[in-house]
């Protein structure tokens, strides 16, 4: 299948990762997929939001998963649904100040998401799992409704075995700018075509700013 994006470390494909075997030949997989929580955002008026695919459960996670097998992984999740089998470590999002998804007539927001490690052979530092980063402004991020900091994606990354990485749910492309960031090689598929258009228009710019390497 021809890619929709390739360079030198990046390779992005438009289509269903069920039905697509290139990101199975990757080492790692890091990725964000469907929670199973039915997502769907009234914090933010006159924005678009529209719901995620495959959201109304956790199978399509679990059957990525189960594709997957035993190799070394990171997939992000909520506490609202069952965290994923063979899970060794639970993670933590710490998003700062921002309320986060939640009841918005709770006067208490969900200010952080989960991240689950599966596998083994993960590198680094022996620390915490709880990792700080804020989101930037909703005028400062990406068209999508769950993008994750850029930040936090190399954050994760560091810590990874060696070789290939792969995110089958590439959504605005937070991992394979990471990755790229690193030097790493990395495959993404992504079934919205309008965010693989986002992701491609994002790792076509020549510089990243700043703001761009520490933001979504």
């Amino acid at each position: 299948m021809k890619p929709y994006y390739e360079d030198d470390l990046v390779t992005l494909y438009h289509g269903d990762c069920r039905e697509l075997a290139e990101w199975q030949t990757a080492d790692v997989l890091v990725t964000d997929p469907p929670y199973g929580m039915s997502y769907s955002s009234g914090w933010v008026k006159g924005r678009e939001s529209a719901a995620i695919a495959g959201d109304g459960d956790t199978d399509i996670r679990d059957l990525v998963l189960g594709l997957w097998g035993d190799r070394p992984a990171i997939c992000f999740g909520t506490w609202r649904v069952p965290k994923p089998l063979g899970t060794r470590q639970t993670g933590i999002w710490d998003k700062g100040d921002d309320p986060g998804m939640g009841d918005l007539k709770m006067p208490w927001g969900s200010s952080f998401e989960e991240f689950y490690i599966l596998g083994s052979g993960f590198v680094g530092k022996r620390g915490g799992a709880v990792i700080r980063a804020k989101k930037p402004p909703v005028s400062n991020r990406p068209d999508h409704p769950t993008p994750k900091p850029i930040g936090l994606m190399e954050s994760l990354i560091e810590k990874c075995p060696p070789g290939v990485i792969a995110d089958p749910f590439a959504g605005s492309g937070a991992t394979l700018i990471a990755a790229r960031n690193l030097g790493r090689r990395v495959i993404g598929v992504e079934l919205e075509e309008r965010y693989c258009e986002l992701t491609a228009k994002r790792l076509s710019q020549q510089a990243f700013n700043f703001a761009e390497l520490g933001g979504e």
